[in-house]
């Protein structure tokens, strides 16, 4: 190799080493700026409701991650309502920074119990959901402003309920497709009967800034009912055209809820 050759390679190879860092470079500082923007928001605490689990946020959990969110969902055992709230406020607590709760039917007396008391949550967002008063059981409430819901539902032996099949459609999912409710028949996760009536002491909506998201077109959990509730909790309400499962048939517009929630309880 020519001294002229030798010179003409080793500036190549600085051109490449140079080039190279500096993607590596660009690389680094655009995650950077993406932990940045996730690091800036609160985290997003989800809470299925009775007959899910956590895999039924699928369609809105990327929605808000794409949005720079960090998202976390809880896996409930449905055995008790004292076993979900200890269980949700363990996750809820493991959080570092604002958290924005969001609670699911049933899941909305989970959140009511497991976000109180605790100055880190600074939103709440119930879906179709309980928000019951102090001392105050859901099974009444749901005797006063009846859906179909109830005739619906089958024991197993250990006092766990199930949807019937055949009613799924119907009473739970009415604007998913029937081959997509069929789905939700075969995965339901029973809960047990004893948490209609059991109870919270203090309700974290008395002192946490609440949304509501109303569905009109609910036959699992009466839309007049989930008004009385939002009134009641002095909560930012809105309405949806949805059936009990809006966040599976409408996850952009729910996505968009949540985000308004923590965009206005962001310090």
């Amino acid at each position: 190799m020519t001294l002229k050759t030798a010179w003409a390679f080793s500036v190549g190879v600085l051109l490449l080493a140079t080039a190279g860092a500096g993607a590596q470079t660009a690389a680094t500082s655009k995650q950077s700026r993406t932990a940045a923007r996730a690091a800036a928001k609160p985290t997003i605490v989800l809470v299925h409701g009775a007959f899910a689990d956590a895999s039924s946020f699928q369609y809105l959990i990327p929605l808000l991650l794409n949005d720079g969110y960090n998202v976390v969902a809880v896996q409930n055992p449905l055995s008790s309502l004292q076993d979900d709230i200890a269980t949700t406020k363990r996750l809820i607590d493991a959080q570092k920074g604002p958290v924005v709760v969001v609670g699911h039917s049933y899941g909305g007396v989970v959140i009511s119990g497991a976000a109180a008391g605790n100055p880190n949550v600074k939103a709440l967002v119930y879906l179709a959901a309980f928000a019951p008063e102090a001392n105050e059981p859901v099974g009444p409430l749901t005797d006063k402003y009846p859906t179909g819901l109830g005739k619906a539902l089958r024991p197993d032996a250990a006092g766990f309920l199930y949807i019937a099949c055949d009613q799924v459609h119907d009473v739970f999912a009415a604007d998913l497709p029937e081959s997509a409710a069929r789905v939700v028949c075969a995965t339901q996760k029973p809960v047990h009967n004893s948490v209609f009536g059991a109870t919270i002491d203090a309700p974290a909506w008395k002192t946490i800034p609440s949304w509501y998201l109303v569905s009109r077109q609910d036959h699992a959990l009466n839309p007049d009912l989930e008004r009385f509730y939002a009134k009641r909790m002095g909560a930012t309400t809105s309405e949806i055209n949805a059936s009990h499962v809006a966040f599976i048939s409408h996850p952009k517009v729910v996505a968009r809820l949540i985000e308004q929630a923590a965009t206005a309880t962001a310090k």
